[in-house]
C-alpha cells in the first residue's frame, strides 16, 4: 500500500478540482491556483483578468484585527451578475428584434443589508436597475435609495394606508412607483388615497397562474397561492377600475411561480401563461405596458446542470430567450405592442457575490483502535461472538457479517444495562464492532453492486470537524430545508484530502451540523478534508451564500452576526477593503433579547463584592472577575484564539 507521502505526491490541483466540482458551480468567479488556494477571477475566467489568492485576502483580515466567522463579500462579483444578467436580456432583445426593453428590480427580502442595497443601486444604476419591495419598512428603504426616474420601484405585499400614501408620495418626487394589487381590498384603498392626495397612481395586478413549478418553493405558485387574484377578482378589478375612469392607470401585470426554479419548462409555461393574461388586460382597455416575470431564476448550487431542486438545467442565455421568444410570440398573434420586460431576480444577483469563512477548531476523528485477533478468555459470549465476525469477514459475506455484528453490538449493549457487562468489556466489544464496520466498508468499496444499507456507512464513520461558526445563524437553510452550497477547504487544496468527515457548529444542538454536501449525481453525506496541522489554522468556505441567508439568521445560543468584509479587487490584482462591520459583541446579542447589560454587569459587582465581604475572594479577584466580566460583554459571540 502506498504511503501518505506518495499519494500527496500524486495529488495534482485538477484533482482537488474534481472532487470539489468548483468549475461546474463556481460560474468562473473561482479556481485553484498551482499552489493550492481558492483564487477569486471577479470577471469571470473566460474574461481573463487577475486572480486573487483566497489564503491573502484571508491574511489581510486577520491583519486588520478581524476574527473568523467573516462573511466576506466580493463586490466585483455583484457588478458582474448585474452586468451579466442585464446584458444577455438586451443581446437577445437586439437578436430576436423585440421592440421595447428590459429593467432589473432587486427583491429586498433577498438580502435587506444597507451594505448590500447600497452596491446594488450602485452597480445597478447604469442599467436603471430597480428595487422590489414587500413590506414599509423596505418600502422606506428603497425610498431612501433610488435616485433614478427609469428604474421601477415594484411594492408587492399587503399594504395598509401609511404604505400607499408613502408609494403615491415617491411617485409624486418622481420615482417610477408601482403599487401591485395583492388582495381586492386594497384596490378600493388605493383609488381612494390617490383621489384624496390628487397623484394618479401606477397600477399592477399579482395573478395567481394555474403554472406550478418544481423544487423547494412550489407552494408559491397555482390556485392556492395566498398571494395574488383570481381569474373572477381580476375581472372585478378591471370593472371597479374602468368604474373610476382609472382603466388607464394600470399599467403592469406581474406574477411569481417560485424561487429557484430548476426546470426551463416551467419558466416557459409560467411566462406563456401570464402573457396570455397580459393580451386580455390590454383587449380589455388597460393601457398596460409592463410585465414582471417575478423571480425564479435559479442558482447551479451544486453544479450538475439538471432540474434537481438545488441546480437548473438552462443557461442565463436560454432563460432570456425563452421569456423573451414566449412574449414575441404570444403578443405578436393578437398585434399587441411589446411590454417592458420585469425580472425579480434576487438570488442570481447577489448568491455568489458573499462567502462565509471559518476556521477548524478540533476534528473527532473515527479510528478504530486495534484490537487482538481471539478474544480474551474471560470475556462473555457474545464479545467473543463479535470477534469470531471480525475473523469471517470475506466479500462474499459482507451482508451477513453486517448483520451478525449489530445483533451482538445490541445484545451486549442490553446485557451491559443488566450489568452483566463491565464498561471495558463493552468498551473493547464496541472496538470490535467499529473495525468490522471499517473492514466492510473498505471491501464494499470493491463491489459492483453496494447493498443499500452499506450506503450511509461511511457517514458513520466519517471524521466530526468542528467549524467556528453557527448554522442557525448564517447558513438556515441549510439546516431548515437540506439546502444545499458547495463547501470546500480554500488552501493546502495541492495536497490530497485523506479524510472523510461532516462539519458541525459550535452550538450546543444537534441539529448545527452540515451532513449534505453537493455532488454531480447525489447527495454526499461527507466531505473530503485534510488532516489538521500543529499551530496551523485550517480555513474552510462556505459559498454562494449572498442570498436569504443573513436575514433569515437567528440568535441560536446567542451566537450573533458575524463580522463582514467588503473587497474591491482591481484589474492589478491588487484590492481594497472597502467595508468593515464588526460582528457581535455578547453584550450586542444580550440586548437583542431584551436583557439590561448595565444592570447585569451590576448585579455581578455586588454578588462579587459580597464574596469579598464573606472572605471567599480578595478585593484584588474582585476586579480580575470584573475585568473578566466586562471583557466578555465586548468580545465577540464566536470563538476566539
Amino acid at each position: 500500500m502506498a504511503s501518505i507521502n506518495e499519494n500527496l505526491e500524486r495529488w495534482t490541483v485538477e484533482k482537488s478540482r474534481e472532487i470539489y466540482g468548483i468549475h461546474n458551480w463556481s460560474s468562473g468567479y473561482f479556481d485553484i491556483s498551482e499552489k493550492g488556494d481558492i483564487v477569486i477571477t471577479p470577471g469571470g475566467s473566460k474574461n481573463g483578468g487577475a486572480a486573487v489568492s483566497m489564503m491573502d485576502i484571508v491574511s489581510g483580515i486577520k491583519d486588520r484585527g478581524f476574527g473568523m466567522p467573516v462573511l466576506l463579500r466580493l463586490e466585483n462579483i455583484l457588478d458582474s451578475q448585474i452586468s451579466r444578467l442585464h446584458d444577455c436580456f438586451q443581446n437577445i432583445i437586439k437578436d430576436l428584434n423585440y421592440k421595447n426593453t428590459y429593467r432589473g428590480v432587486y427583491p429586498i427580502k433577498v438580502n435587506q443589508q444597507q451594505q448590500v442595497l447600497e452596491e446594488v443601486t450602485h452597480f445597478g444604476s447604469k442599467y436603471h436597475h430597480g428595487l422590489e419591495a414587500g413590506s414599509k419598512a423596505e418600502l422606506i428603504a428603497a425610498i431612501s435609495m433610488l435616485k433614478d426616474p427609469e428604474a421601477c420601484l415594484i411594492c408587492n405585499g399587503y399594504k395598509d394606508e401609511e404604505f400607499i400614501e408613502l408609494g403615491l408620495f415617491a411617485l409624486k418626487m418622481g420615482i417610477r412607483c408601482f403599487f401591485v394589487v395583492e388582495m381586492p381590498s386594497e384596490l378600493e384603498l388605493i383609488i381612494e388615497k390617490s383621489k384624496k392626495l390628487g397623484i394618479e397612481p401606477l397600477l399592477g395586478i399579482r395573478i395567481k397562474l394555474s403554472t406550478k413549478a418544481g423544487g423547494q418553493w412550489t407552494e408559491s405558485s397555482g390556485d392556492r397561492s395566498v398571494f395574488g387574484l383570481s381569474m373572477i377578482q381580476i375581472v372585478d378589478a378591471l370593472d371597479l377600475l374602468r368604474k373610476n375612469d382609472m382603466l388607464k392607470s394600470l399599467k403592469l401585470l406581474h406574477y411569481h411561480i417560485g424561487s429557484q426554479i430548476p426546470n426551463i419548462r416551467d419558466i416557459r409555461a409560467g411566462v406563456l401563461e401570464a402573457a396570455r393574461i397580459y393580451a386580455e388586460l390590454c383587449q380589455e382597455g388597460a393601457e398596460m405596458g409592463y410585465l414582471d416575470l417575478g423571480g425564479g431564476l435559479a442558482v447551479d448550487y451544486d453544479g450538475s446542470h439538471t432540474n434537481f431542486p438545488s441546480s437548473r438545467n438552462y443557461s442565463m442565455e436560454e432563460y432570456c430567450a425563452d421569456i423573451i421568444e414566449t412574449v414575441m410570440d404570444t403578443l405578436d398573434r393578437k398585434n399587441i405592442a411589446h411590454p417592458v420586460l420585469i425580472t425579480e431576480s434576487g438570488r442570481a444577483t447577489v448568491a455568489y457575490y458573499s462567502i462565509l469563512l471559518f476556521n477548524v477548531l478540533d476534528v473527532s476523528r473515527f479510528e478504530a483502535r486495534q484490537v487482538a485477533q481471539d478474544a480474551p478468555k474471560n470475556c462473555h459470549e457474545p464479545t467473543k461472538n463479535m470477534f469470531d465476525v471480525f475473523k469471517a469477514i470475506k466479500p462474499k459475506k459482507l451482508q451477513e457479517c453486517f448483520h451478525d455484528a449489530i445483533y451482538y453490538r445490541d445484545e451486549i449493549r442490553e446485557r451491559f444495562k443488566s450489568g452483566d457487562i463491565s464498561i471495558r468489556e463493552r468498551a473493547l466489544a464496541e472496538s470490535v464492532f467499529w473495525n468490522i464496520m471499517n473492514k466492510i466498508s473498505s471491501e464494499a468499496k470493491k463491489l459492483k453492486y453496494v447493498p443499500e444499507e452499506f450506503e450511509h456507512l461511511d457517514s458513520a464513520l466519517s471524521d466530526i470537524y468542528y467549524g467556528n461558526f453557527s448554522v442557525f445563524q448564517s447558513l438556515p437553510d441549510s439546516w431548515a430545508i437540506k439546502h444545499l452550497f458547495p463547501v470546500m477547504p480554500v488552501h493546502r487544496l495541492d495536497e490530497e484530502p485523506t479524510r472523510h468527515g461532516i462539519l458541525a457548529d459550535i452550538t450546543c444542538d444537534c441539529d448545527g451540523k452540515i451532513d449534505n454536501f453537493i455532488d454531480l449525481h447525489d447527495v454526499k453525506h461527507t466531505l473530503r478534508l485534510h488532516d489538521l496541522k500543529p499551530e496551523e489554522e485550517y480555513y474552510l468556505g462556505v459559498f454562494l451564500v449572498g442570498a436569504y441567508q443573513e436575514t433569515l439568521g437567528d440568535l441560536h445560543n446567542l451566537l450573533g452576526d458575524t463580522n463582514v468584509v467588503s473587497i474591491r479587487i482591481h484589474e492589478d490584482g491588487k484590492f481594497d477593503f472597502v467595508k468593515e462591520l464588526e460582528g457581535d459583541s455578547v453584550a450586542d446579542v444580550l440586548s437583542y433579547v431584551e436583557y439590561d447589560v448595565k444592570a447585569m454587569a451590576e448585579r455581578v459587582r455586588e454578588n462579587a463584592e459580597g464574596a469579598v465581604q464573606r472572605n471567599l475572594i480578595t478585593p484584588q479577584e474582585r476586579k480580575m472577575i470584573m475585568d473578566a466580566f466586562e471583557a466578555g460583554l465586548r468580545g465577540y459571540t464566536y470563538f476566539e484564539r
